[in-house]
This record gives C-alpha cells, sequence and structure tokens, in this order.
C-alpha cells in the first residue's frame, strides 16, 4: 500500500492585494515545478515529471491547506475557491481566500515576506526510479494529489506563491520570475 508524501517547496517573488467587499484576497503561484531536482532527505534525489498532476487535477477534490492543516482549509477545487493547472512551468493554483483570522493572518505575513513557500500532499502513483546515478533520481510521473499548502519550509525551491493585486501585477511578477530563472542558468554556465 503506497503512503501519503508530503512536499515542501521556496516560494518567491510574492504579491498582494488586499480584498474588497466584492472582491476576495487571492493567492497564486506554483506549488510544484516540472523538471526541477530536489533532495529528499539526503536518501534519494526527486524530479516531477510534466502531466504527473493531471489526471488528479481532473479527478480529485483538492484542498488548499495553510501549513498542511486540515483544520486551516484556505480553498477547494469542488467550491471553485481553489484553481489548478499545469503549465509548461508546473502545477499552478489560484486561491480565493475565506474571510477568516487566518486567511487574513496569512495574507498578511505573505505581504510581509515572512511566509513564501508553499508545499503539497501526495500518494505516489506512477515513478520512475534511477539507481545508477549518486543518490538514486526519483522521477514522479503520476500522483495522486489530495492537497496544497501554503507553509513556512519548503522541500523545491523553485516553488512560489503570491497574492495577486491585480492581472497587470500578476503577469509582472510571472515576467520577473522567468527573468530570474533566465539570469539563474546563465550564472550556472559560467
Amino acid at each position: 500500500m503506497k503512503k501519503k508524501e508530503l512536499r515542501t517547496i521556496d516560494i518567491t517573488n510574492l504579491q498582494t492585494r488586499g480584498g474588497t467587499d466584492s472582491e476576495p484576497i487571492k493567492i497564486t503561484g506554483y506549488a510544484a515545478v516540472f523538471n526541477s531536482k530536489t533532495s529528499i532527505g539526503d536518501w534519494f534525489t526527486e524530479v516531477i515529471a510534466p502531466g504527473a498532476f493531471a489526471r488528479s487535477i481532473s479527478e480529485n477534490d483538492i484542498r488548499a491547506l495553510f501549513n498542511h492543516d486540515w483544520d486551516n482549509v484556505l480553498g477547494r477545487t469542488k467550491s471553485g475557491t481553489l484553481y489548478l493547472t499545469e503549465d509548461e512551468r508546473g502545477l499552478k493554483f489560484e486561491i480565493e481566500l475565506p474571510n477568516t483570522t487566518v486567511a487574513r493572518d496569512l495574507a498578511e505575513s505573505m505581504k510581509r515576506g515572512d511566509i513564501n513557500q508553499c508545499s503539497f500532499g501526495f500518494i505516489p502513483i506512477e515513478e520512475e526510479w534511477d539507481y545508477s546515478v549518486e543518490p538514486a533520481l526519483r522521477t514522479l510521473k503520476d500522483v495522486d494529489l489530495f492537497e496544497i499548502s501554503i507553509v513556512s519550509l519548503p522541500a523545491y525551491e523553485d516553488t512560489e506563491a503570491s497574492v495577486v493585486r491585480s492581472k497587470d501585477i500578476d503577469k509582472e511578477v510571472e515576467k520577473r520570475i522567468k527573468l530570474l530563472k533566465q539570469i539563474k542558468e546563465l550564472l550556472k554556465d559560467e
């Protein structure tokens, strides 16, 4: 029997938008990034293959939580307050925050930059192992995603989340993220 697993990822370039009476506060970002290697407890390296979440997104009722706490539900796909999609980069999300103390406190901590990381909980369905490298490389090809979380500590460094101010700012953040990734790649090659 497969066990549930959690992965935590660093999120950067946080943006916030205060909600109004007619519009809730939203958090957007990437809960997972494809083809980004991370060390899992120094036991093995893990990477997520594009498409690993596609089946689960279409079939499952997934929650957004704060710190993996099922008492702190921030959104849900079934209710339409959590939107999940896969794009060429990874697992993209948008959460319409509830008007709760936990959600308002989270948005404030994110605005300040105190919380800027994501995580996700899953059960591996299809995985591939490469033992010819040290440490071994695990590639997640299909998972049952049951939750994403805004958290304090990451496992994957490439995730990100932001509280949305407006559509224009959201697009600007995506441009800056792309530019930062290009700069990182150039620095790696030197």
